[in-house]
């Protein structure tokens, strides 16, 4: 009753002059249930219209003889607004058991029947006669109980088309499992009551089931990641649960992010190191564009900036101190093989007779410092590449390569690549930016900083993240994809998780190493993505067409998070301090400059 009915009332019923300000204030005051109820209501005999949402219910009225066990699970992860009530009446054991002895001897009897007749045995007679024995002896020995069951689901849309789409496909997956749904007609206000959460069973259409096939309707079925170890990835979208995961749980600790640019995947990467570094994870990042440097300044890190004038090198000839279960031979013979990929890059391809001289070459001048298969390779100095330059001109049929080689030894890029390493890899966040090196030598670059990385990786053993951003640079290269897969199939070994992010998918799949590097990554996580490459995507995934218009039409930070067998859609969210550490916005970031600016000037 709103505040003028009251007074209407009080007026014929009293004096205003006695109606108190409590009394007013009383009347006007807003219950719970005003402000839930819908703005209007109008009941039909399909439908219920609840302000601007059209709802229809539906009741289970057949299942089959079996229910397996994650039946409902479609239903439960179905992207669609629904409700779905489940009324559980235990029936009291005794009571049924005399019915059942009453249909027992009923069965038995028609059995005997067509026996006497010398009919064909029916076979739905026995089948029903076997099932009531074998239930009626579970009831008996309280292995089981009977209940009556009602499963009821409502669903909502905003149009009436709308909704009878979704009720075809709900239709459709149920039928598929033999369960078989009807329309409350004419009872839908009954089905409203049923659904809300008041525990009213309105409807009470009702299917007997026994404890087994009861247990498998379940509800809460629908995959989540929330584990009791781990760092949280985001917010699972169908049922707002926590994703809680540890990748160092899974079968190899690899992951790869796709995501078209702007979608929020780097935002999403860095979130995850920030976390990870809490876990006591040391962390290594390849960084084609800065967005990691105010992230490792934050949090106490290193950041080496890889260009031709840089002042931090890395000789490619530098050689690891062998493990205990490895030998100096096959260290050497290893890092000989990774060269010569890395001239390859260089060179721009060889043929085989050019590999065959540049592989003896490599070997000679390692042998031009004293270096051979029994050396002590903590105690030697590596040869640089003006060393190798030196010896490849000398060998019959390798002055041509020595000239094409002379740029990176005498040319502009000499001081990238021919100086000894003066990196240090002691903090435990450190990040390789390769974003002022040319485009033409970003392949290099990141070809040598992977290997300078894995060498040190190889070192000792300890759990390490090694992040490569815009990945795709690699794959254009034979070498540099190979030896990127080579990281993920080895990395296990070495305690090492390996997560690549990509924005150009073409690129990485079209490679015949991306399908590899896909399968051998325990983790995906899949953002916003560009209509021309969701198609390619749903056949590598496997997706629905759900699943793809969901990445289509997903915000920035949302998209879908696969570990192992299981895959949920994702919300990626931040507190307000992790977002001005991580953030990647350029509005963000300018205001982040200013305010330092201006500390700087005050303080």
């Amino acid at each position: 009753m709103g505040i003028f009915d009251f007074l209407k009332k009080e007026k014929k019923e009293n004096d205003l002059s006695s109606i108190m300000p409590q009394d007013i204030y009383e009347a006007n005051v807003l219950e719970l249930k005003d402000i839930i109820a819908p703005s209007a209501l109008r009941i039909t005999p399909r439908e219920v219209h609840l302000g601007d949402k059209v709802m229809r219910s539906f009741f289970v009225i057949s299942y089959p003889r079996y229910l397996a066990e994650s039946w409902f699970s479609p239903i439960i992860n179905l992207d669609k607004m629904f409700d779905v009530s489940i009324f559980i009446h235990p029936i009291e054991t005794s009571r049924i058991l005399r019915k059942f002895q009453k249909k027992v001897a009923e069965i038995q009897s028609q059995i005997h029947e067509r026996e006497g007749k010398g009919l064909v045995r029916d076979p739905k007679l026995d089948t029903a006669y076997q099932d009531l024995e074998d239930l009626r002896d579970k009831l008996q020995q309280a292995q089981e109980r009977l209940f009556d069951v009602g499963l009821y689901i409502s669903i909502y849309a905003d149009t009436t088309e709308e909704l009878d789409d979704v009720e075809s496909e709900m239709k459709s997956i149920l039928e598929s499992k033999l369960v078989y749904v009807k329309p409350a007609l004419f009872q839908q206000e009954q089905a409203l009551g049923s659904v809300v959460p008041v525990a009213n069973d309105l409807l009470k259409v009702h299917t007997k089931l026994n404890s087994s096939p009861l247990s498998s309707i379940f509800p809460f079925i629908s995959f989540d990641l929330t584990s009791d170890k781990g760092i949280l990835y985001g917010i699972n979208r169908h049922n707002s649960s926590l994703i809680l995961f540890d990748r160092f749980s899974l079968e190899n600790y690899n992951s790869i992010t796709f995501a078209k640019s702007g979608s929020g995947k780097s935002y999403a990467t860095k979130l995850e190191l920030l976390r990870s570094l809490m876990f006591d994870t040391e962390v290594l990042v390849i960084d084609p564009e800065n967005e990691y440097e105010y992230l490792a300044e934050a949090v106490g890190g290193r950041f080496f900036q890889i260009s031709l004038n840089s002042n931090y090198h890395i000789n490619p000839f530098d050689l690891p101190t062998p493990r205990e279960d490895e030998t100096p031979a096959n260290v050497l013979r290893s890092n000989i093989i990774t060269l010569v990929g890395l001239f390859r890059i260089m060179l721009g391809g060889l043929s085989a007779e050019e590999d065959a001289i540049i592989d003896r070459a490599i070997t000679e001048t390692y042998a031009l410092k004293d270096i051979t298969a029994d050396s002590d390779f903590s105690k030697v100095e590596p040869p640089l590449m003006s060393d190798f330059e030196l010896v490849l001109s000398g060998m019959e049929g390798g002055e041509s390569l020595a000239q094409r080689l002379s740029k990176y030894t005498k040319g502009t890029w000499a001081g990238f690549i021919n100086q000894p390493t003066n990196i240090d890899l002691d903090k435990k966040f450190i990040v390789f930016s390769i974003r002022d090196m040319e485009d033409e030598l970003k392949p290099v670059a990141m070809y040598i900083v992977t290997h300078f990385i894995w060498n040190v990786i190889r070192k000792e053993l300890k759990k390490r993240l090694l992040v490569i951003d815009e990945a795709w640079w690699m794959m254009k290269s034979e070498d540099t994809a190979s030896f990127l897969l080579g990281l993920a199939k080895r990395g296990r070994k070495y305690y090492l998780g390996l997560a690549t992010i990509t924005q150009d998918v073409g690129d990485f799949l079209n490679s015949p190493y991306g399908l590899p590097i896909i399968t051998n990554s325990s983790m995906q996580l899949l953002l916003k993505q560009s209509p021309t490459t969701v198609d390619r995507l749903q056949e590598v995934f496997n997706l629905t067409d759900e699943e793809k218009y969901l990445l289509l039409e997903s915000q920035v930070g949302e998209g879908i998070f696969f570990a192992g067998l299981k895959h949920v859609a994702i919300k990626v969210i931040a507190s307000y301090t992790e977002d001005q550490i991580i953030t990647s916005d350029p509005s963000q970031l300018l205001a982040i400059q200013k305010a330092k600016e201006e500390k700087r000037q005050n303080g």
